[in-house]
C-alpha cells in the first residue's frame, strides 16, 4: 500500500476514555473540546517531504476518509490536515 498525490495514509490512535472530576467516564472522541487526535503514519507519497513513515501526528480530526484493507481500516488525510510533528 503507498500513498500517492498530496495523501497519507494513517492509523488513527485507538480511543481511549476519561473519567472526569464527577466520576462521569468520557470516550474521548465525545470530547467536543478537543479538535486534533493523534495518529502513527502508514504511508506517506514521495511528493510530500518532511514526514515518514512511523510519524506520530495529530491532525483535524474532521478530515480525511476512511478505507478497508485486507480487514483493516486506515484513514486518508491531506498534508494541510496535519498541525503537528512529533
Amino acid at each position: 500500500m503507498k500513498a500517492i498525490g498530496n495523501n497519507i495514509i494513517i492509523t488513527p490512535e485507538k480511543v481511549t476514555s476519561e473519567k472526569t472530576k464527577g466520576g462521569l467516564l468520557l470516550v474521548k472522541k465525545d470530547r467536543e473540546d478537543i479538535r486534533y487526535t493523534k495518529a502513527t503514519i502508514d504511508s506517506v507519497s514521495d511528493d510530500i517531504k518532511g514526514l515518514n513513515k512511523g510519524d506520530q501526528i495529530y491532525y483535524d480530526r474532521h478530515a480525511g476518509n476512511i478505507i478497508e484493507i485486507d480487514k483493516q481500516h486506515f484513514t486518508i488525510i491531506k498534508t494541510q490536515d496535519i498541525v503537528v510533528v512529533l
